[in-house]
């Protein structure tokens, strides 16, 4: 029995492998909000709650000044 710190002793040999199914492939709807920050906000909290509260992941966010491109994603 190995009793080094730096080296753990390795898992005994019958220990189940653990399997992962994955039944069907996620399917994703996807969202873009753009803004054009000279003219508009960008978007607020209660703006960002109301959109996760519909399941919309924010995933993205590209600016191009005085653009503003925010990038969404849900399970279908």
């Amino acid at each position: 029995m190995n009793t080094s710190p730096f080296r753990p002793n390795p898992p005994p040999a019958n220990l189940p492998i653990p399997m992962v199914t994955v039944r069907d492939e996620p399917r994703w709807e996807y969202r873009r909000i753009l803004r054009n920050l000279r003219h508009e906000e960008a978007p607020d909290e209660a703006e960002l709650d109301k959109l996760g509260a519909d399941g919309w992941e924010l995933t993205g966010i590209f600016s191009d000044s005085p653009f503003l491109y925010l990038y969404f994603k849900r399970a279908k």
